[in-house]
């Protein structure tokens, strides 16, 4: 391969040989690159240039290549790239197939240098200018506030200086101030301020005609900047006598003269102050209210009140708080009028009167479904609803109550309350039949009346709904309806069947059998009871159940008895109110408002409120506080009162030190606020005059740090009810030393806890110590193994006692004895100072020189 050839190979753009354009002759030439890449080319031959200069002197560098020299170049090149081809294991047109892509690689990826480089240079000039930009905006913004604060400084010293120099005319005569007064230019006709030697003329002027004497100045030439530098600084904008009067002798305000005058301008203050006129008050005044509030009231500084109180002997601060007398003779000292309330009239109107006939329209019913636990109150509403809630239900039993609307192939509405039944939700079955119109009574056809079906019935009847027995599970071989409805009559429950007025529905949950009867049943005596009312106005109704949700918040679900309502409204539920954010029925879905009769959970709130609350919605922020603080401040009154009465404090020492009552501490944590007052008032039945639980906090919410804190300080466990703790209170609980336990279904907290307290009460042993023996002897006896020849050291031992081996003050086994000898004779006692036989039950490890310790354990049972 040629020189030229050669230096091909590194990509640049190969050399034409032959001739001129007109000339003639031409070939081809196959030009090999790196990697033995190879390219065809034409190429023409060039003539020797015959006239002109230097045309005499031979062409050195081109030099003509013949045909021949051609093809063997180009045979070399193909020679070239068939062995690179053969070296690499590829066909020729692979090769140069692959070496075009890596051509093409690397020109792309010179592109996106390139690319990339313009777009640096380009960000790079941005940034500059922005830079730059912004520098320029801070430089004007600095000049602008030199400006400014140079344009205040001046303003302030000339201010200072026309109060300094009104202060220097009123202390001279009335004469002299007359002359002294400087006459008053408009703004544009004084002299400027740079201009020293003016402004000096008009100083020296002034104080001439105030009487003063100023030391006089000679003209002089202008001073240099360096002279000047060195002066004292005499034009600084303000106007004060020590500047300028530099005799000791001249006239100067006296410090009598100053406090003359400030005596005046008290005086004068004080006057304005009588000359107006005070305004009297009509001020409310409630049973209590505090220091700061009565002031607020009054229009009067809280100060004022207390160094009022202070000279009556009374020794109060701002936020310590007054009753109603108190403050009726502080309103009356300050010229006020007073109008006594009491702190229930805050209540007056929160829930309003019976709206009028001729606005209510006709609502859905609202059916609670009560019974004995498992008798398929929750599986009979989920065949109504086509549904599996049961499921869900931890144990398969209802542990909170749940609201739901259900529309009938008719397209009428029924709401149902799907109520507990196990005994420690009683008062969930009270809340349920208060809110409802109408009880159905499940009873199961093979297991009769049972506790809770009566308490059922007493709830019912205590609130005057209407019931509708179902007879449930009648499907069982062994189910007994005619049974049923008999046991019924003994609670005064009187079906249809017998001459009653009660209906009564055989049903089957699993078979879905007689739903239709039941809901024609549930349609018929709704119409019967004409249930309206007025959806066009404020909504109120009652809260069915309440829970802290983690993500959510406080989520209380409610049930609109009349009025509608909406998202954005003010609502009052109990101790607790907000603003709904969010209304969500029982299948997750958002509403806009919710009608009567309507059950709907509410988001918002700024607490969980009690289930059973009514609620209402307020028309402020203020009223709806107002309503909350009474009624928290209520709640607090109520428990310190629970709390504080009921025993003196000796009595109480009495109590603890003879050890008369035991209380076992814990604190509830539950999903809900039903389940959480349920398991509450359930562990507190449970106990005697010895032994009871205290649940100290019970409340809806995971466990949280708090409750491990109140835990840790009342040293009680925790008990979460379908709950759990986050990380922060498992790692709390876990270095304070606190028992979280955690339950689903409530049967288990109870008899844990019962369980528990029956500990507090197992028989008591108390171990009595009743002698002492050394070991002196060891006999080997066929029959009974090996004996002990003792001495009785101490006490007496006693056959039938309980006895310890004791080896270098160390027990080696306890036990009982098996024999007790005095010679050959069997003794029940041996007394110190006399020598016995001892034989050990179930053991021979005796050794001489052992002690025996004798003693006896006597148990004290003790029951719930």
């Amino acid at each position: 391969m040629s020189d030229a050839d050669e230096r091909n190979t590194s990509g640049r753009k190969p050399l034409s040989l032959g001739g001129n354009r007109g000339g003639s002759g031409s070939g081809t030439v196959q030009q090999s690159f790196a990697r033995g890449r190879s390219k065809q080319v034409v190429v023409e031959k060039k003539r020797k240039r015959t006239g002109g200069p230097g045309a005499d002197k031979p062409v050195q560098d081109a030099k003509p290549e013949t045909p021949q020299t051609s093809k063997d170049k180009a045979r070399a090149a193909r020679a070239a790239l068939s062995a690179k081809a053969k070296q690499l294991g590829l066909s020729e047109e692979e090769l140069l197939k692959r070496q075009q892509a890596i051509m093409r690689a690397r020109s792309e990826a010179a592109d996106r240098d390139a690319k990339r480089k313009a777009e640096a240079d380009e960000l790079e000039r941005r940034d500059r200018e922005q830079r730059e930009e912004l520098e320029k905006q801070k430089r004007a913004e600095d000049e602008e506030r030199k400006a400014r604060e140079e344009e205040a400084a001046r303003l302030k010293a000339e201010e200072e200086a026309r109060i300094q120099a009104e202060n220097a005319a009123a202390a001279m005569p009335p004469e002299d101030a007359d002359r002294a007064k400087p006459s008053r230019k408009p703004e544009k006709d004084r002299a400027p301020k740079e201009h020293d030697g003016d402004a000096g003329g008009d100083e020296r002027s002034l104080l001439e005609e105030m009487g003063g004497r100023v030391k006089k100045k000679a003209a002089a030439p202008e001073k240099s900047s360096a002279t000047r530098s060195k002066e004292p600084k005499r034009r600084q904008g303000k106007l004060t006598i020590q500047n300028i009067v530099e005799d000791d002798s001249d006239r100067q305000r006296s410090l009598a003269s100053m406090r003359r005058a400030r005596e005046r301008e008290k005086q004068r203050r004080a006057q304005q102050g009588k000359g107006r006129d005070k305004v009297a008050r009509e001020v409310v005044v409630p049973e209590h209210i505090t220091v700061q509030e009565l002031a607020n009231r009054m229009a009067e500084r809280a100060a004022d009140i207390v160094k009022f109180l202070m000279q009556q002997g009374q020794m109060v601060r701002a936020n310590d708080t007054l009753d109603a007398d108190d403050a009726e003779l502080i309103v009356e000292e300050f010229g006020h009028t007073v109008k006594r309330v009491s702190e229930a009239d805050v209540e007056t109107g929160f829930i309003s009167s019976e709206d009028p006939e001729e606005s209510k329209q006709p609502r859905a019913p609202v059916v609670a479904v009560m019974g004995h636990v498992d008798h398929g109150k929750t599986s009979l509403l989920d065949a109504l609803r086509s549904t599996d809630v049961a499921a869900g239900e931890a144990g398969g039993i209802t542990q909170h109550i749940g609201a739901y609307q259900v529309q009938l192939k008719s397209g009428d509405k029924i709401t149902f309350l799907d109520t507990p039944g196990h005994a420690a939700f009683s008062a969930m079955r009270s809340r349920g039949a208060q809110a409802t119109d109408i009880v159905i009574l499940v009873v199961a056809a093979d297991d009769g009346v049972m506790p809770q079906t009566i308490e059922a019935i007493n709830h019912a009847k205590a609130s005057g709904v209407p019931i509708i027995v179902a007879v449930n599970k009648v499907d069982k071989p062994d189910a007994n309806p005619d049974k049923v409805l008999q046991q019924l009559l003994q609670y005064e429950i009187v079906v249809e069947q017998m001459g009653g007025e009660v209906q009564a529905i055989p049903v089957s949950a699993l078979k879905k059998q007689g739903l239709e009867e039941l809901a024609e049943a549930i349609t018929l005596q709704s119409e019967i009871l004409e249930l309206k009312a007025n959806p066009d106005r404020s909504a109120e109704g009652v809260v069915i159940e309440s829970q802290v949700d983690k993500g959510r918040g406080p989520v209380a679900t409610v049930l609109v008895k009349r009025g509608t309502l909406s998202r954005g409204q003010i609502v009052v539920a109990g101790s607790q109110w907000g603003k709904v954010r969010a209304l969500v029925n029982e299948r997750g879905q958002q509403m806009k408002d919710a009608g009567p009769s309507l059950p709907a959970e509410i988001l918002g709130l700024d607490g969980a409120p009690e289930p059973g609350e009514l609620f209402a919605v307020v028309e402020s922020e203020s009223r709806a506080r107002e309503l909350v603080d009474y009624r928290q401040r209520q709640r607090r009154d109520k428990s310190s009162g629970m709390s504080s009465g009921g025993a003196s404090l000796e009595q109480m020492m009495a109590k603890l030190k003879d050890n008369e009552v035991q209380e076992l501490a814990l604190v509830v944590k539950a999903d809900v606020q039903g389940s959480a007052e349920a398991i509450s008032s359930s562990l507190e039945k449970l106990g005697n005059e010895e032994v009871r639980a205290r649940v100290i906090h019970a409340a809806p919410g995971g466990v949280s740090e708090s409750d491990v804190l109140l835990a840790k300080t009342s040293g009680s466990p925790i008990f979460a009810f379908n709950v759990r703790a986050n990380k922060q209170a498992r790692e709390l609980a876990e270095a304070e030393g606190v028992e979280i336990r955690y339950y689903s279904v409530i049967y288990d907290v109870l008899d844990d806890v019962k369980n528990t307290m029956e500990g507090l009460l197992a028989p008591e042993k108390r171990e009595t110590f009743i002698g002492y023996a050394e070991v002196l002897e060891v006999f080997n006896i066929s029959k009974l193994g090996k004996v002990a020849g003792c001495r009785v050291t101490e006490g007496v031992v006693r056959r039938g006692s309980g006895v310890r081996l004791l080896r270098n003050d160390t027990v080696i086994h306890e036990g009982q004895l098996s024999t007790l000898k005095r010679f050959k004779d069997e003794v029940s006692e041996v007394r110190a100072g006399t020598e016995c036989g001892m034989g050990f039950e179930n053991y021979h490890d005796i050794q001489v020189g052992d002690k025996i310790e004798c003693f006896t354990v006597e148990e004290f049972k003790r029951t719930l």
